[in-house]
């Protein structure tokens, strides 16, 4: 599969999948309501595929348009009702009814994430330990002290187990706080604290990786240029590479260690290298074409063989997260309402400008993300399905007229007046709503143009 259909496919479960599951959640509401359901949408416009199915011969459709999707319910405002249907109309539904059918999708995509993440925590997932390369000069992780091969051990006061986990308290952290603590465990064993400055990630309006404007790395430990497997079928096998052979040079060029491997190859596609290598003690000249391969719409080499490791050096570098069936829905829980709160301060910074509009991604970056995660493995496209479907029903919430949260809005309203609005209000309503979504989508497709062109 080509790398664009590849990212192409993994974006279109991501959507079809969110799409399917919140309408879903109104569905489902709609028919605890006594609400009659006409049609379920997958994608907007002209309908490609229709069956009717059920009770009530509910048009179940995907259509043209594929960005979206709808849940269309007997309702007197768009249409005549037959008398003995009134009942079952939408719009004659008391106010705490029709609240709940439209709040149904927004948590069905929460429910989704708890879910998602109930499942990852259960099962367990292996990654990396928060150990610490050496920082960026002149950067915050250098101000510091922070040194290569440190341990972090607590961000703030709360416990750390990955990398990720400390990526998340910084950033929450940086939310607010100019300064964080960090409690580590140095090359000697010894465990120190380091006052970390966390002003730059809110400098920079929270554009790029907060970990790289921090100036913190991942620990990266010198491995030697050493095959530990060759794949059948690779240009390492076609050269006559063996498990076992270490890599002296390349062209000429000294190779000290697998990371120089590693850059050479990548740097080579396609050309034809003169490489010399130590097998049992004695030198040979050998002579590898490394494969071309597409990497995020550039072309890098491979050959494909992999680094010998006795296992020592990723039992330091990984660890296995897991948790008991109780304990993970409850860490699922807390993951999903976290990000829910942060996805939540950051549109709202963003209102206020503190927060760059350059952050907002349509569905080109969503689809290169999408791409990303699938290709590292099921529990990173897992994950990142879980937090598109938080964000998904955080921005539903908004009480923006043609949204979700414009409707519940609404709802509010009439219940504090005792009445609904007019007509002509909630027309207007949708107008602006409407407005201020298209300017949303524009902008973010812009993001995304100048984000392929910019790098």
């Amino acid at each position: 599969m080509s790398g664009f259909l590849y990212y192409l496919v993994a974006f279109a479960v991501v959507l079809g999948i969110l799409v399917v599951v919140h309408e879903f959640g109104h569905y489902l509401a709609a028919r605890w309501a006594g609400v009659r359901v006409l049609r379920f949408s997958v994608g907007f416009g002209r309908p490609l595929f229709v069956r009717r199915w059920g009770r009530d011969r509910t048009e179940w459709a995907i259509a043209a348009f594929p960005l979206g999707g709808y849940v269309k319910m007997l309702d007197e405002r768009e249409g005549e009702v037959a008398p003995a249907e009134l009942h079952r109309s939408f719009n004659r539904q008391p106010v705490a009814r029709r609240m709940v059918i439209v709040a149904a999708g927004p948590a069905a995509n929460f429910l989704l994430a708890v879910l998602l993440y109930w499942g990852l925590f259960w099962y367990g997932s292996e990654e990396f330990r928060p150990i610490l390369g050496s920082p960026v000069l002149s950067s915050p992780a250098a101000a510091a002290g922070l040194d290569d091969g440190e341990l972090v051990l607590r961000v703030g006061g709360d416990k750390v187990q990955t990398w990720q986990e400390m990526r998340w308290l910084l950033l929450q952290r940086a939310v607010d706080d100019d300064q964080v603590d960090l409690e580590l465990l140095n090359q000697r064993q010894e465990i120190i604290v380091r006052r970390l400055d966390l002003a730059a990630v809110r400098q920079s309006g929270w554009q790029g990786d907060a970990l790289e404007r921090l100036g913190l790395r991942l620990h990266r430990p010198r491995l030697p240029p050493i095959i530990g497997s060759v794949g059948a079928r690779s240009a390492a096998e076609a050269a006559g590479l063996q498990a076992g052979d270490e890599i002296v040079d390349i062209d000429g060029e000294p190779i000290h260690s697998w990371a120089d491997l590693v850059r050479v190859v990548r740097q080579s596609p396609g050309k034809t290298l003169q490489v010399e290598i130590l097998r049992h003690g004695l030198p040979q000249r050998l002579t590898v074409q490394p494969s071309a391969v597409d990497e995020q719409g550039r072309e890098i080499g491979r050959i494909g063989a992999a680094v010998r490791d006795g296992g020592q050096t990723r039992e330091q570098l990984m660890v296995t997260v897991r948790y008991g069936p109780v304990s993970a829905l409850g860490k699922a829980f807390a993951e999903t309402w976290d990000k829910s709160a942060f996805t939540l301060v950051m549109i709202g910074r963003m209102i206020t400008g503190e927060v760059s509009w350059r952050n907002l991604s349509g569905p080109v970056t969503i689809a290169d993300y999408a791409g990303q995660s699938a290709k590292l493995g099921v529990d990173y496209y897992l994950k990142f399905l879980a937090l598109v479907s938080i964000s998904l029903g955080v921005l539903n919430l908004l009480p923006i007229p043609i949204l979700d949260g414009g409707h519940l809005l609404y709802y509010l309203v009439e219940i504090i007046k005792r009445g609904p609005l007019s007509e002509r209000t909630m027309e207007i309503g949708q107008q602006i709503g409407l407005t201020l979504l298209l300017m949303l989508m524009a902008f973010a497709f812009y993001n995304d143009i100048n984000r392929l062109f910019s790098g």
